[in-house]
């Protein structure tokens, strides 16, 4: 674990891991001890009542409403219409968006926090739910692919035509609807994901590279990443004067990448003696 963490943070990393590499892991915990990581207010009193809440808000729910689309519009009336979760432009510029408590405390969100606020609780009722990361927007869909039914919480849970979904994908990319953009989402790329869009509101923040970091190092625990991520938390550490270790990480990294690109590897043990420099 890194030396720069605090004790609270070293546990919360050690429990994010450990339910990473759960058999089944809890989507609704990973979210909130990734919020824990954000907001140092958020404690495990404060964890448990998002919990209680999802609960509750599934004890609200009509009892086993009916097929995937009966569940879709059941969520929507209640979620989306009665308790008014649903996002706007502007929450694309707040991190709290991305902050599971703060989404249930705000009933506004990103996409996919929202998503998983529809997942927790339609889960939790006995909804046959799960996440779909269509590009660019993240939406819920609901049965099995024969009958899928596709829901937009960032617009209230709006159940989807087929032309509905065309429109956000073609809006998004440019390119038509693929059916593989349809297959349910794994819990842990659903966390990556949340994590990407952490590390997007960051980099344009350069006043904020400790959100950076910390967003970097947490998908680093996911037993599934991108191997530049090592090269990414290398230089944030040196952008934030830790030459010692971010050189280390960096030398780590040229062994990995020089190994399949000697080039690519020259070029980022430079980078590290360039680090080591800077002590001079």
């Amino acid at each position: 674990m890194s030396p720069h963490l605090s004790p609270r943070s070293t546990e919360l990393r050690r429990r994010f891991a450990e339910q990473a590499r759960a058999e089944r892991p809890d989507l609704a915990q990973l979210c909130l001890l990734l919020a824990a990581e954000a907001d140092r207010a958020l404690d495990e009193a404060g964890m448990d009542a998002v919990q209680i809440e999802l609960d509750e808000l599934a004890g609200r729910l009509p009892f086993r409403p009916g097929g995937p689309r009966a569940w879709a519009t059941a969520l929507a009336e209640l979620l989306g219409a009665r308790l008014g979760f649903h996002g706007v432009p502007g929450d694309y510029q707040r991190l709290e968006s991305s902050l599971l408590h703060e989404v249930v405390r705000r009933r506004r969100g990103l996409p996919i926090l929202l998503s998983v606020v529809w997942m927790e609780v339609a889960r939790r009722a006995g909804a046959p739910v799960y996440g779909v990361a269509l590009p660019g927007h993240f939406v819920v869909g609901f049965g099995p692919p024969e009958d899928q039914v596709l829901a937009d919480p960032f617009d209230g849970g709006r159940v989807l035509s087929g032309p509905d979904t065309e429109l956000l994908v073609a809006g998004a990319t440019g390119a038509p609807l693929d059916p593989s953009m349809l297959r349910p989402a794994d819990p842990l790329e659903v966390v990556l994901r949340i994590l990407n869009n952490v590390r997007a509101w960051a980099a344009t923040r350069p006043e904020r590279s400790d959100v950076s970091l910390w967003a970097v190092e947490l998908s680093l625990l996911l037993p599934s990443h991108p191997a530049r991520l090592r090269y990414e938390r290398a230089q944030l550490l040196v952008r934030r004067g830790d030459f010692v270790m971010g050189a280390v990480e960096l030398e780590a990294y040229a062994e990995v990448v020089g190994a399949v690109d000697a080039a690519a590897g020259e070029r980022v043990l430079g980078q590290a003696r360039a680090a080591r420099a800077m002590l001079n």
